[in-house]
């Protein structure tokens, strides 16, 4: 098993047994009173739940334009064939499509948009650069959703992103019902590390992409989890957007409505946090979802 030289592992997982381990990392890294797009309350509220939701992020008048840009890389017959795409077994439509901003120049503006950017370096108080990017498509009449998991436990034992130094926003691009497989997040839960029992097989992002199975929580953790921390489902219109920290436990339910909902979903992580060898896989995952390009956003 390859693991990151000479560098402290703060977060053991993937090991014989599941460990929970008290978080030593900040949440909030920028300076108190640093300026930046969020409210010194809302980074206060982030600091202790693990996310903010914002009510409309992109414009009415502006997402149309992502709307447009997802259809066309969901129907592009090449996208398909790309191993970007991930392809929805049953229904064999694409349920994401990664790296996006380099894809895309419509994407690849937004990632840039000071609305994003600029709340990624205040919460985590640098320059960043874009670990991962995708679009996310959940359509109707059965497509499946995202088991609870931490992101960072992922993201530290495949990818070897050694701190909690990373910050998530999803940005609805479809109205986000109660009842369409809503993103779920407990908050106060990214306080804690859960490391995960069992070893990291070889190449695990083919599958895991599809049906996550390694670096699960067990349900009796999750049952601790949500007993300790609640759940809070995030609804809304097209436009809004939940940013959320790294290691806050989060997933989705299946979406049995006729209505679907799809998502952009970038990933910010400090220029000062950049990725080694794993932790805990025998090698690290492919560049186009776990970036070794650290080029800060500008």
């Amino acid at each position: 098993m390859t693991t990151a030289p000479d560098i402290t592992d703060l977060y053991p997982t993937r090991g014989a047994s599941e460990v929970a381990t008290p978080r030593v990392d900040p949440v909030v890294w920028s300076a108190e009173g640093a300026r930046g797009p969020i409210r010194q309350s809302d980074l206060a509220s982030f600091e202790r739940d693990g996310f903010l939701a914002i009510d409309e992020l992109i414009g009415p008048d502006e997402i149309g334009i992502y709307q447009a840009e997802l259809n066309r890389l969901v129907t592009d017959p090449t996208m398909r064939a790309d191993e970007r795409s991930i392809v929805e077994k049953q229904s064999q439509e694409i349920r994401s499509v990664f790296e996006i901003h380099k894809i895309s120049e419509v994407f690849a503006n937004l990632v840039r948009d000071e609305r994003i950017v600029g709340r990624a370096r205040q919460i985590l108080g640098s320059d960043v650069y874009v670990h991962q990017s995708r679009i996310n498509v959940k359509p109707g009449f059965g497509a499946r959703g995202f088991y609870w998991h931490s992101d960072f436990e992922t993201w530290h034992a495949e990818d070897g992103l050694p701190n909690m130094r990373t910050v998530s926003v999803s940005i609805a691009l479809t109205e986000n019902y109660d009842t369409n497989g809503g993103l779920m997040i407990m908050p106060g839960s990214h306080k804690t590390f859960l490391g995960c029992a069992g070893e990291t097989p070889k190449d695990n992002y083919k599958k895991s992409l599809q049906m996550q199975d390694a670096g699960l929580p067990s349900d009796e953790a999750l049952t601790k989890f949500a007993d300790a921390h609640g759940i809070q489902l995030f609804t809304g219109t097209s436009g809004s957007a939940t940013w959320f920290d790294c290691n806050a436990m989060h997933g989705s339910g299946d979406n049995i409505t006729p209505y679907p909902r799809s998502n952009v979903f970038i990933v910010f992580n400090s220029v000062e946090n950049t990725a080694v060898d794993p932790f805990a896989a025998p090698v690290r995952r492919p560049e186009f979802i776990g970036a070794r390009d650290f080029t800060p956003v500008k």
